[in-house]
């Protein structure tokens, strides 16, 4: 009995001892775990813990990149950067955005106009998306926002940047304007894409747009240590971002302004270019239109008074506006017959006031006509009868040659506005293959005068005069300031070796230098454009006589003084055909409806003995050339030839750098 007890002791003792190895070895394996795990999260995992606690701590904000800066060429800022306040709400940390939105509007005291639109553009957008509920916060409104931010789970304060234009219309179709990147900004560019925060301006047309990469500078980053609601309680770190690269134009600000305040009510251009650097000295198309409008998204009444403006201020009519030259391309017309022999200076012609030919009428733009005149004569008085005669003999593909060498029917710059336009000077090739039909004499005649199929830019005129006045060199014309410049004096000296190497003979073939300067290569530049320089002192004497002498077409506008003396030429350009009996009434052109007016346009050089600068002044539908364009050439040039001794100042002082 005493034996068997023994042996259920001895089960008994054995099973709680099993079972107490078993619990034992059980804690041992939990705490095991447990220290493995917590090894696990203070060392292997450490780092990874550590960035999602500071994820919760720390908060980083992207800034926006600063835009370089625009300054003309006496170094003042037409388009810069002003500080702005914004107010953005991020829908990833929005618990309940109705609630949180109604918060909004109660701190910031937003009419329901203003409320309902942010409700919209919410709506409109993709769920993630950062929504800007104010783009141009005051600065009472900024600190407001910041009082209440520890409640406002989700809502950005952003310290941004702006574009400001000073000069407001004055630059808009030079400098164009910037607006918030939209889909194809970001698509399109890598650079937009990279730098990109919500907001953020990039330049849509002009010189915004397409010197973008320069302009829109590196993105600054801020690092703030927040609380358990959001809110910041100290800055840790702040990495600056670096400006985008200021840009310095030639053009000069107060004879920008001159030309808005000469075509104030008009639609219309004016160009003024040095005659040997190729330096834009201004370049405005009227009317225009204040970018500042576009800073802050535009409004419905704004736009639609732009865009249904019916003198169509959102054309740059300097380089997008294509019109019939009219008889401001007589001067290239009889350069042409001179440089290929078909006429001589003394060649005459009796005009009566119209020719027929084939049973086509062509009227001359005198009725009783001007009697027998020779080739400086009908330069002067503007002769239609005699260019007739002379474009017959000449013929359409001569003058297509001469024309495109002087500047016609190709872009000025080199891509530097996307939206320029080419132009046209037709030839009998391009109508074969444009049209498909074949050219006829009559449409020779009619481009003779600036009719017809030829189209040209305000801007092309001007560079066409501006290689006939530097005495028919080919030249770069620019609008940006580059420490590369050839000074006058050096560009000057390379016309005359090019000039001596013409003379000298066979190396500088003069089809070669035809072709080259056709199609705008480098290596022709500064060199001549003329078979014979002669010709080209000719066409500038006759240029010189339609202004200063009496019964040129632009003698009123003369001006005596020598200082401002210019030479110039009048065109009057139809904008539809007129009939024998629209022609017998006369009308004077206030009973013309406006758009049934003909296109008045001046082209000018000066001063006359040593000049320096060309322009070229275009009114839409202004009726005469004479009566209209050229007295604003009269007012332009006085203040043209005043700034002449500040700017060579300033070349001088070596300032003519890079910023």
């Amino acid at each position: 009995m005493i034996s068997g007890g023994s042996d259920t002791s001895y089960r008994k003792h054995s099973v709680v001892g099993r079972r107490m190895f078993i619990l034992s070895a059980a804690k041992l394996v939990v705490f095991g775990g447990i220290i493995a795990q917590l090894f696990s999260l203070q060392i292997n995992q450490n780092k990874k813990y550590l960035t999602l606690s500071d994820k919760n701590r720390l908060r980083e904000w992207k800034l926006p990149p600063i835009r370089g800066d625009f300054q003309d060429f006496f170094g003042n800022t037409i388009a810069g950067n002003l500080k702005v306040y914004q107010l953005h709400i991020i829908p990833e940390q929005v618990e309940n955005f109705n609630s949180l939105i109604i918060r909004v509007k109660d701190i910031l005291e937003l009419d329901q106009k203003t409320f309902n639109k942010i409700i919209k553009k919410k709506n409109s957008q993709k769920p993630w998306e950062t929504l800007i509920v104010s783009e141009n916060l005051s600065w009472d409104q900024f600190v407001k926002i910041n009082f209440y931010l520890h409640e406002l789970s989700g809502v950005k304060p952003v310290l941004s940047v702006a574009r400001s234009y000073p000069y407001n219309e004055n630059y808009t179709h030079l400098l164009g304007y910037v607006a918030q990147a939209s889909q194809n900004d970001l698509i399109n560019n890598n650079e937009i894409k990279k730098r990109h925060v919500p907001g953020l301006r990039v330049g849509k047309i002009g010189l915004e747009r397409s010197l973008e990469n320069d302009l829109i500078g590196m993105n600054g980053v801020q690092r703030y240590e927040v609380n358990a609601y959001g809110k910041r309680i100290n800055q840790i770190d702040h990495i600056e971002g670096q400006k985008g690269k200021s840009i310095r134009l030639t053009v000069d600000t107060k004879i920008q302004q001159k030309c808005n305040e000469l075509l104030k009510d008009r639609a219309g251009s004016i160009s003024v270019m040095d005659i040997y650097t190729g330096d834009i000295l201004a370049m405005h198309s009227s009317p225009s239109f204040d970018p500042n409008l576009f800073l802050y998204g535009i409004s419905y009444q704004d736009w639609e008074n732009i865009r249904n403006n019916p003198k169509k201020p959102l054309i740059n009519r300097s380089i997008t506006g294509l019109y019939p030259p009219g008889s401001t391309i007589k001067p290239i017309v009889a350069l042409s017959a001179l440089e290929n022999n078909v006429i001589s200076p003394n060649f005459k012609v009796n005009c009566s006031g119209k020719i027929e030919m084939y049973g086509q009428i062509y009227n001359c733009w005198k009725k009783k006509g001007h009697g027998v005149v020779n080739l400086r004569d009908a330069l002067k008085v503007s002769c239609d009868t005699f260019f007739y005669e002379m474009s017959r003999r000449l013929g359409v593909d001569r003058l297509n040659k001469t024309a495109k060498k002087f500047g016609l029917g190709n872009k000025v710059f080199n891509n530097i506005f996307n939206e320029e336009k080419n132009g046209l000077v037709p030839s009998t090739e391009w109508k074969k293959n444009a049209l498909g039909r074949g050219w006829v004499l009559g449409e020779t005649l009619i481009t003779g005068i600036g009719q017809g199929y030829i189209q040209t830019t305000p801007l092309q005129l001007c560079l066409m005069t501006a290689q006939l006045a530097n005495g028919g060199f080919r030249i770069n014309p620019k609008v940006i300031v580059n420490k590369e410049d050839l000074t006058f004096e050096e560009i000057k000296s390379k016309m005359s070796k090019n000039l001596e190497k013409k003379i000298q003979g066979p190396e500088f073939d003069d089809a070669l230098v035809d072709l080259k300067a056709s199609s705008g290569q480098e290596d022709s530049l500064y060199s001549p454009l003329f078979r014979n320089k002669e010709n080209i002192k000719f066409v500038l004497e006759a240029m010189f006589a339609s202004t200063n002498e009496f019964g040129g077409t632009s003698y009123s506008s003369r001006i005596e003084d020598k200082k401002y003396q210019f030479a110039g030429k009048t065109g009057t350009s139809q904008v539809k055909r007129i009939t024998e009996a629209q022609r017998e009434l006369d009308l004077d052109i206030a009973q013309i409806p406006y758009e049934d007016r003909d296109h008045a346009l001046y082209i000018a050089f000066g001063p006359y003995k040593n000049p320096r600068y060309a322009m070229s002044v275009f009114i839409e539908h202004g009726g005469s050339g004479g009566s209209t364009a050229a007295p604003i050439a009269k007012k332009l040039f006085k203040v043209v030839i005043d700034r002449h001794d500040e700017r060579e100042k300033i070349k001088q002082n070596g300032s003519n750098l890079e910023i």
